[in-house]
């Protein structure tokens, strides 16, 4: 399932060519995957409580089309689940005018924060701990 959250591009997050500056792009999308979560009932502190949190192993940027001060965009989230310790992410940026500005790929894991090692199946994890894990594609 696709998941969205709308943005809109602030004066402070350009830079000296008038357009986002490229290290926004991975704060609008890690905002992006927060919500996500949360909106699947993944909050932040339960998650703590739960001695899980989600790590980025990597992170990969296609920028398409600039954004520009007062732009108005949504940022997509979607999981792809396999098999082993690690999920992927794909996620949008995409002009409310449907100009796609940017691609994120992500590929994530699930840390045990006490063993600090990830997780063998983060899709399970969230799953139980979810009260919405079907938002997930879980």
């Amino acid at each position: 399932m696709t998941f969205s959250v709308p943005v809109t591009v602030r004066g402070y997050e350009l830079d000296v060519q008038g357009h986002v500056n490229q290290a926004v792009y991975l704060q609008y999308a890690e905002h992006a995957r927060w919500e996500f979560l949360v909106a699947a009932g993944l909050k932040a502190d339960k998650l703590v409580a739960a001695r899980v949190g989600p790590v980025v192993l990597e992170s990969t940027i296609k920028y398409r089309r600039e954004l520009r001060v007062g732009d108005d965009f949504r940022v997509t989230c979607e999981f792809e689940w396999g098999s082993g310790k690690t999920y992927r992410i794909r996620q949008e940026m995409i002009r409310t005018d449907g100009t796609l500005s940017a691609e994120v790929a992500v590929i994530g894991g699930l840390l045990d924060l006490d063993a600090r090692k990830l997780l063998a199946d983060p899709g399970g994890r969230f799953r139980e701990l979810a009260t919405n894990p079907g938002l997930l594609g879980l």
